[in-house]
């Protein structure tokens, strides 16, 4: 059930109130201000039941969960931090100091799943809104980029044992008598896997992998055979990735690289550190001269990139309205150079009878799409970018538009904490200037 808000107009006999004791130009209750939380309210009601257990209020919810991504923190940091700052405590809207936590880390896990994907897109979507005419450009820069999920480097010898542990777990589990359970040779095969790159040792480990692999599929199948139809029918997802598991090959497209996360593919960017990569592809779309993040989703398959671009450009239509007329891309986007009215543009070789306005435009173009690799390695290093920890597909859809709005938040935030004298250099740079107003702080063109 829904839970009303606290009253912010109704003052306490006993206890001060929070926003009398805490600085009023701090950005982070400057951003408060400007934050939709009415939106938040009218859009999310409608997926609380109206019955049972009252709910935590909508605004603790989305505020805890901006505040995570802002500060690069797990759900359970966030928390803790919350009990001990009172600037948090304030952006949440709480008008007292509170002692205690403000609900438990997994009701989070709970409020991601009941707003979903398009909840969520509504939050970049606000995170966009309070820039205000600066997040609106002719021109876009799009790329790719790897989320990687939190998973261990997959071999087959890891997959082969997780199979045997899974079996071995569901026959304690069912009362299922098993004729061997293989304890004592699992763990002498497990050894004989390490270090499988030494030359002495090659042979070796690759029999104790083939021999994981006899041992695994015979659990399969006797199991198979000794549980009842009805449990074989509730637990047909995951016999069809142990059989996934077992048969697939070298050469083989869409492996099965984790039991538990098995819609992650691997990708190769070509990085010299880091040969292969195991997620999801995510797209991120900037503003060609602000650099504010206008569009973030992941795909399900590892597209090529000139095909994410209809979807890219639909999302951007969906969040802001935005009908971008020029899309700023790498020699990875190959294909189509125009999609409905949006003209992509490519690096491109030129000849000596091209004009040399046109080259100093394009050289210009593409000098300012290269600004939006340092967005993704901020995203990456401060808002949780870099690896994905919430389950499954959604999960990973969830995380990228969180560190998009978190993205978006911080550059907001980041105007205020400038000296004034920096403050009017970028003024006079961008051609914007910040105008206070009783709804908080926008930005207005020179």
């Amino acid at each position: 059930m829904k839970d009303s808000s606290p009253d912010h107009h109704q003052m306490s006999f006993m206890a001060a109130g929070l926003m009398d004791q805490l600085n009023p130009k701090h950005p982070l209750l400057q951003l408060a201000r400007t934050i939709p939380w009415d939106f938040f309210e009218s859009e999310f009601a409608p997926l609380y039941a109206p019955i049972g257990r009252p709910a935590k209020p909508i605004r603790l919810m989305v505020g805890l969960s901006i505040l995570k991504h802002m500060e690069n923190v797990s759900d359970e940091v966030i928390v803790q931090h919350w009990v001990q700052n009172p600037y948090y405590q304030a952006f949440c809207g709480e008008v007292e100091f509170q002692w205690s936590f403000p609900c438990d880390p997994s009701d989070l896990v709970y409020f991601r799943k009941r707003v979903g994907e398009k909840g969520f897109e509504k939050i970049l979507a606000s995170s966009i809104t309070i820039h205000g005419e600066k997040a609106v450009e002719e021109e876009v820069c799009i790329d790719t980029t790897v989320q990687e999920k939190n998973i261990t480097f997959p071999t087959d010898a890891k997959l082969y044992r997780k199979i045997i542990v899974r079996c071995l777990k569901l026959a304690r589990r069912e009362d299922i008598k098993l004729r061997r359970s293989y304890a004592k040779e699992i763990k002498q095969r497990k050894l004989e896997c390490r270090f499988a790159g030494h030359p002495r040792n090659r042979a070796k480990a690759r029999k104790a992998v083939k021999r994981l692999k006899t041992i695994a599929g015979r659990l399969v199948r006797e199991l198979e055979r000794k549980l009842p139809l009805d449990i074989l029918e509730k637990l047909a997802g995951d016999f069809a990735l142990f059989h996934r598991g077992l048969n697939q090959k070298r050469g083989d497209r869409n492996k099965l690289y984790s039991l538990h996360e098995p819609h992650v593919y691997c990708m190769s960017k070509g990085k010299e550190h880091k040969r292969y990569e195991f997620g999801t592809k995510v797209s991120i779309t900037t503003t060609r001269d602000s650099k504010i993040i206008v569009g973030a989703m992941a795909f399900d398959t590892n597209k090529f990139d000139g095909h994410t671009l209809p979807e890219v450009l639909l999302q951007l239509k969906r969040l802001n309205a935005l009908k971008p007329a020029v899309g700023l891309c790498d020699r990875g986007y190959k294909g189509k150079s125009k999609i409905n009215d949006t003209r992509i543009i490519r690096p491109s070789t030129t000849t000596r009878d091209t004009d040399s306005a046109y080259k100093a435009l394009m050289r210009k173009r593409f000098r300012k799409r290269a600004g939006i690799e340092p967005v993704i390695g901020h995203l990456k290093s401060d808002h949780r970018l870099n690896k994905s920890y919430l389950k499954g597909f959604e999960g990973d859809q969830i995380n990228v538009l969180m560190a998009a709005a978190a993205f978006n938040f911080r550059k907001w935030m980041r105007l205020f904490l400038l000296p004034p004298k920096m403050a009017s250099f970028w003024n006079c740079l961008t051609g914007f200037f910040i105008k206070p107003t009783h709804h908080g702080y926008v930005m207005m063109a020179s």
